[in-house]
């Protein structure tokens, strides 16, 4: 219970560092709950109110205080997470490569459309929208949720937005050439493709192995855009890829990089916090738990990288080569308290 408290303590002082306007109890339980969260590692609320380190007695007491805090309109996610994600686009734009930006759905079970940014190897969660709906969360609402980020990015960055087929659409593509954003959206094999005065299907296009196509006009919508086509052997579906570049293989194999939030989504899921057992069926709560989630992964990730760079494993102490001209990457600065959100 000591290390809880001692966690909440900590990061209770980022998140008034961080968001001085914010209230205090709002702070100060926000702090607990995302603490408790690191050590019980669940999403389920009753194993949350009984690693809660409250004065109650009773477990069902603890669970009214999470959820009252989870339905709280006064405890908005964006704003919450809007300085812990403009430190890590500043991060990501530092080195001049485009800022990476996956878009995907959180799981089948709950409607929550994620924006992630790429950092190293896996991926941190920028902002989310949930909805209560029994179909696919549909292009308004991912309009929505890009406005929101994009006000948060750094001036001049150039940015890469990854999708998979979900949201290859003839809106998203719009809205990326509006933008001028880079991207990568995999495609359906059953879109109608206009090349010309031809028209076929972009499934079509793959099994009669086209790997390339420049300025066709997508659905009924006509949405210019270019197209790359990879089937590799073994794999059973190929990689049909919208992208605002001329196709080539290397550009678009780059929707590998889309890869990047899997082990986020894995943390989210069974090898982490289990948010598919959660029994959270209101929108406004669940959004409430993501945001305590994804607090406790930056704090995570910004921990394990500050203990990397002061205790440092054999592997780690290795100096990478550098080209001359160049400098090894700065170290990340302070310690899990003062960098909470710090990317890899």
């Amino acid at each position: 219970m000591d290390g809880i408290k001692e966690i909440a303590d900590s990061f209770g002082a980022e998140l008034k560092h961080r968001l001085p306007k914010q209230r205090k109890t709002q702070r100060t339980k926000l702090a607990l709950l995302v603490a408790t969260m690191l050590d019980v590692r669940s999403a389920n609320l009753m194993e949350l109110a009984a690693g809660l380190p409250r004065e109650a007695d009773r477990t069902d007491m603890r669970y009214q205080w999470i959820t009252r805090l989870l339905g709280n309109p006064l405890v908005i996610s964006d704003e919450i997470m809007e300085p812990f994600s403009r430190e890590v686009l500043e991060r990501a734009a530092a080195g001049g490569q485009p800022i990476v930006l996956i878009l995907s759905k959180v799981s089948d079970r709950h409607q929550v459309l994620m924006l992630a940014l790429r950092c190293g190897e896996r991926a941190l969660p920028l902002a989310w929208r949930v909805e209560e709906t029994g179909g696919a969360i549909g292009f308004e609402t991912q309009k929505a949720l890009l406005d929101a980020v994009v006000s948060w990015l750094p001036e001049q960055a150039t940015v890469r937005l990854m999708g998979d087929r979900f949201y290859g659409t003839a809106d998203l593509i719009g809205w990326c050439q509006e933008c001028e954003w880079d991207y990568r959206l995999r495609l359906k094999g059953n879109l109608v493709m206009f090349d010309g005065a031809d028209k076929t299907t972009t499934g079509k296009c793959a099994r009669d192995r086209v790997y390339s196509l420049e300025n066709v006009d997508l659905t009924g919508r006509r949405a210019r855009t270019h197209i790359g086509i990879i089937h590799d052997p073994g794999h059973a579906e190929p990689w049909i890829i919208a992208m605002s570049e001329k196709p080539s293989y290397l550009r678009t194999l780059e929707y590998a990089d889309r890869w990047g939030i899997e082990p986020m989504f894995s943390d989210f899921k069974s090898r982490g916090f289990g948010i598919e057992e959660t029994q959270l069926r209101y929108a406004d709560r669940l959004d409430k738990l993501i945001l305590v989630m994804s607090l406790a992964l930056y704090v995570a990730v910004s921990t394990g990288q500050w203990d990397a760079v002061h205790h440092p494993t054999p592997s780690e102490k290795k100096v990478p080569r550098t080209s001359p001209g160049k400098s090894p990457e700065a170290e990340p600065p302070g310690s899990p308290e003062e960098s909470a959100a710090s990317s890899s």
